[in-house]
């Protein structure tokens, strides 16, 4: 797996080769079976909540739940395009602590994450029979937002590598 990162203030765009071919890359982007298995954050994290209604107009959501923590992490938005097995661009706007959690408990993720809606695209680029992934992840409200989605995200691609290739 190779890999290349670049950054502005607001934009954050993640390049990983990946030792698998395009179409499992990519299922394993869109099937919730598979990405309950690798969208985490870091060790000990787990994935219960991966919901995925993949259309244009359809909504997403995905929760990831830290080894010390009794909440997910929850982020959900609306996919605006999807071209199989090309390419995803779907926002991106974190709950508090998932569904109908309104107990007043810590704050959640949008004040440790940055709140607001952001937008996330992903191309998935044939190299043999090996994919590239380009992941750009724009609208970030300031660079420090940005750096903690990029922990995340970096997190979540050494997981997606384990399981595919």
């Amino acid at each position: 797996m190779t890999q290349r990162e670049t950054v502005s203030e607001t934009i954050l765009q993640i390049s990983r080769t990946f030792n698998a071919p395009r179409e499992l890359v990519f299922q394993a982007w869109t099937q919730p079976e598979s990405l309950s298995r690798w969208w985490a954050a870091g060790p000990g994290f787990t994935t219960p909540i991966a919901e995925v209604d993949l259309r244009v107009g359809g909504k997403y959501r995905l929760g990831m739940l830290a080894p010390d923590q009794d909440h997910p992490y929850v982020v959900g938005g609306v996919y605006k395009e999807v071209v199989h097995p090309e390419k995803l661009v779907y926002t991106w706007n974190w709950e508090s602590h998932g569904q109908g959690d309104d107990s007043g408990s810590e704050p959640g993720p949008e004040s440790a994450m940055g709140g607001g809606e952001t937008l996330v695209t992903v191309l998935f680029k044939e190299a043999g029979d090996k994919t590239e992934v380009v992941l750009t992840h724009e609208f970030f409200s300031d660079a420090n937002m940005r750096d903690e989605h990029n922990k995340g995200w970096n997190g979540c691609l050494d997981n997606l590598a384990k399981l595919v290739e």
